[in-house]
């Protein structure tokens, strides 16, 4: 998704601005721009459609310099993706803005703005800041003043970083609801959306609070908070480094990517979810007319992506009260479905290449669908271009065959689905505000469970000598079991299968014994006294129980019962992605000690582009 680089510094700080981009890259983009202030002081602006290296090569045919600048990558929400929407956008009197998020009233403001003069070249929502800090700047005189007179006009979530021939030796920025960091360097200062981006200059850094806006100047940086009060915010030394290996401190990408996992969260949370509310323009300008119509969704998907899309179900139906259909994309694509009044198609994918997926999708739009929406991590992909909207899961680059960042954050971008389904659907403000809520405590949650890292290392060696398992849960979490048995197939090649634990009594407990280890995630949810009779079960034919359990469950270890306590106060709709982060840890241990490849785990492919 969209990043942004800036600096003031003696030298010339295009190269550093360009390289910023470069190291923004893995989040996805349309086009790409950059803004300097050049040796004449007048704005040069240059932007281009593609990848980064578009703009590098448009620079190196037509060379710029500057002490000064802002640079920016963009991913299309308001306008499609062109030189004219890329950013940055331009206003009177050489003043450019760099815009990362959503604003939510930019067609009220745009309506007052061209009735006072202003003309627009762009369709965004970033040009409409630009002119009205400029349209403040006539009455405040001063850059600081007038994007805080305009910020405080904003609805939405935004990070800026604004430059202006008139005030030639400060970058002005504002936060929002998506981040910015200053970077801190010798007489020279850098700003951007991630601590990424400058770590070839800097590996001090401040990072900006929700509601601040501040002035960044080559020797000195001033903070104010919402307040207006002058503050002084921490300032942090990284502990990474811009040469640092890919797989860092860890033996795996897979554990990397496991350990990744409250980060790629709280990045795809970022610029979607502001002061309790979720921003639905974020999947795309037509998503409010879409979700207010839509009575029915049908959800097409592959393998662990097919497992997400499963608990999307059990909440579309329970919070929004929409019924909500869940498909292999492999089978969807030979049958002939009948599609309900107004129903909206979701695809997931953690490629976007998906055959299957694919070729779901067109044939959807032949259909009768009303809308169809791709939930996916990598912008560039078919499914994302193919898709009317879009919502982008920013798990960033995922090595690891067996898919663990990329599911939780389907989860997650499904999740802000549901409550935008509920906000049309009989949810008021307060439940909004509520889910919401729980969603943004995810990647806290996460970090704790990570903790139990070393104790399913040692669970692990309890299964190194299996070669059956069985998975159980009941409710959203069966589809949490699926996945966890998933995973121990895919890396250690132990057979698992997955059963919701009340069709035990139905044909699974002829496999039990003291052989077949049985692994159950239980939360404490509205099944829980059920889950815990079909434990007995299991333990009364003599299985051995492996219980992630809620420490409230009452669920206690005992002969032939192990039990981990997961976190406390984990609700309902945290659960299937705090769940699944034991399952795959134990996976990963367990392969770990058969010897097995796990990043690249035998006859397996990361993106499947065949039937």
């Amino acid at each position: 998704m969209c990043g942004i680089v800036g600096a003031v510094a003696e030298r010339n700080i295009v190269p550093i601005l360009m390289e910023g981009l470069r190291r923004l890259e893995y989040r996805g983009y349309d086009s790409a721009g950059i803004a300097v202030l050049n040796a004449g002081g007048h704005l040069d602006r240059r932007r281009t459609v593609g990848k980064v290296k578009a703009l590098q090569d448009a620079i190196d045919a037509a060379p710029t310099s500057g002490h000064i600048g802002i640079a920016h990558t963009r991913w299309a929400t308001h306008g499609v993706p062109s030189e004219r929407n890329a950013h940055p956008h331009i206003s009177s009197d050489g003043l450019a803005i760099v815009h990362n998020g959503i604003i939510e009233n930019h067609e009220e403001l745009r309506d007052e703005l061209q009735r006072a003069g202003y003309a627009f070249t762009s369709e965004t929502d970033t040009e409409v800041i630009a002119h009205r800090i400029h349209q403040h700047l006539q009455t405040v005189g001063e850059l600081f003043k007038a994007v805080r007179a305009t910020v405080a006009e904003l609805e939405g979530a935004y990070a800026l970083a604004v430059v202006a021939e008139n005030e030639p030796e400060r970058v002005i920025l504002a936060r929002e609801g998506c981040p910015v960091v200053i970077g801190l360097g010798v007489e020279e200062n850098f700003v951007a959306s991630d601590v990424a981006a400058l770590l070839p200059v800097t590996r001090r850094f401040m990072f900006l609070e929700e509601g601040d806006v501040a002035e960044v100047r080559r020797t000195s940086i001033k903070v104010l908070d919402r307040e207006g009060q002058l503050v002084t915010r921490l300032v942090r030394e990284s502990e990474l480094s811009a040469d640092a290996a890919e797989k860092g401190q860890y033996r795996h990408f897979m554990l990397k990517e496991i350990h990744e996992q409250p980060r790629a969260i709280a990045d795809t949370l970022q610029e979607r979810v502001a002061n309790g509310r979720l921003l639905e323009a974020a999947f795309g300008p037509a998503a409010t007319a879409v979700f207010k119509k839509t009575e029915h969704v049908h959800i097409v998907a592959c393998g662990t992506s097919f497992h997400a899309g499963s608990v999307a179900r059990y909440y579309i139906e329970q919070i929004c009260k929409i019924p909500c259909s869940v498909e292999i994309a492999s089978e969807y694509r030979y049958r002939n479905p009948v599609v309900p009044r107004n129903s909206l198609f979701v695809t997931i994918s953690q490629s976007g290449e998906t055959a299957d997926t694919l070729a779901a999708l067109r044939l959807a739009k032949q259909a009768g669908y009303l809308s169809s929406l791709a939930i996916c991590n990598v912008p560039e992909s078919s499914l994302v271009r193919e898709s009317e909207l879009v919502m982008l899961t920013r798990a960033g680059p995922e090595i690891g065959v067996a898919s663990t960042k990329a599911f939780t954050t389907q989860l997650a971008a499904l999740t802000m689905l549901v409550i935008a389904l509920a906000k049309h659907h009989g949810a008021d403000a307060e439940r909004e505000r509520t889910l919401v809520e729980r969603l943004v405590e995810l990647p806290g949650l996460m970090e704790k469970t990570l903790t139990l890292d070393p104790a399913i290392q040692k669970l692990a060696l309890r299964f190194a000598d299996k070669h059956h398992a069985l998975f159980l849960g009941r409710g959203a979490m069966h589809c949490i079991a699926m996945e966890g048995a998933l995973k121990l197939k895919e890396i250690s090649y132990i057979h698992a299968e997955a059963y919701a634990a009340g069709e035990l009594k139905h044909g699974p407990l002829a496999l039990v014994d003291a052989d077949m280890p049985v692994i159950t995630v239980a939360p404490n949810n509205d099944l829980l006294e059920k889950l815990k009779s079909n434990l007995m079960e299991v333990r009364a034919r003599g299985g051995e129980l492996f219980v992630f359990a809620d420490p409230e469950s009452g669920i206690e270890a005992s002969e032939g019962v192990t039990v981990i306590h997961m976190p406390k106060h984990v609700s309902h709709l945290q659960a299937p992605a705090i769940y699944t982060i034991p399952l795959q840890l134990l996976s990963y241990h367990v392969a770990i000690l058969k010897g097995t490849d796990v990043d690249q785990p035998r006859n397996l492919a990361k993106s499947v582009t065949v039937e």
